[in-house]
């Protein structure tokens, strides 16, 4: 399992993070992780992902780990689902108080297809009125953020592991911001300390194993990227000479 930086720019200090979150895991009896796992069901890609087989006396386990090395990370990933949903409804009322008085003050936007003009509707897709499109501006975007859902609050909500650690560097959030029903683990050193235990979520059998599956795609693809980093770089004499 290589460890080191990706090339698409991820930082020492997320790698190292990383690699701590796979020492505890294997450390803790989840001796199968992988890296950058896809998440069944929630459309995300988990920092590390591990797994502990069912043994005798005890059911199989599966455990996935964020690792954020700075506040700005965390919160990105972290936006209170309530309060977007809140923010949507008080967005949407004042839309609906705003194309009210823009209806009295522009009759010309009228389609003129009722009857009565208290039962007409009105076209505002060519209104140039900068309030109003800054309005719809925000509104479309809180409206994306509330059908996507927040990746921690999914994560929970879908049970996709048995556990859900948050693994951080010190100092670096306020206890109020930590995912509700998560775990928190904070890097000293060279170890994890737990802050916080986790909610044990009981996935069905199923997605253990789904998740199982994808700490081996991950592993795969791992393994497929080292081989061919080697073959470009292997002398081609070597190469050849391998050849049966």
């Amino acid at each position: 399992m290589s460890l080191e930086p990706k090339a698409g720019g991820e930082t020492a200090a997320h790698t190292r993070l990383k690699r701590l979150a796979v020492a505890w895991a294997q450390a803790n009896g989840f001796p199968i992780c992988g890296l950058e796992v896809r998440v069944p069901k929630s459309g995300y890609r988990a920092d590390v992902a591990a797994y502990r087989r069912a043994t005798t006396g005890g059911e199989a386990c599966a455990v996935v780990f964020e690792c954020k090395q700075a506040r700005a990370d965390l919160l990105k990933d972290a936006h209170a689902e309530a309060e977007t949903r809140a923010r949507l409804a008080e967005l949407t009322e004042r839309r609906r108080k705003l194309e009210e008085m823009l209806a009295v003050h522009r009759p010309d936007l009228r389609r003129g297809e009722a009857l009565w003009p208290e039962y007409d509707a009105w076209d505002f897709s060519a209104l140039e009125h900068q309030g109003y499109r800054g309005l719809l501006a925000e509104l479309e975007t809180v409206q994306r953020r509330v059908l996507r859902g927040t990746k921690f609050s999914k994560m929970f909500r879908y049970r996709c592991a048995d556990f859900l650690y948050l693994v951080v560097e010190d100092n670096i959030f306020a206890a109020a911001e930590v995912p509700a029903g998560w775990g928190l683990l904070v890097r000293s050193g060279d170890t994890m300390n737990l802050a916080r235990p986790p909610a044990r979520l009981d996935p069905t059998p199923a997605q253990r194993h789904a998740l199982l599956e994808s700490i081996a795609m991950a592993g795969t693809r791992a393994i497929v990227g080292r081989l061919a980093t080697s073959a470009v770089r292997a002398p081609a004499g070597l190469a050849s000479s391998s050849a049966p």
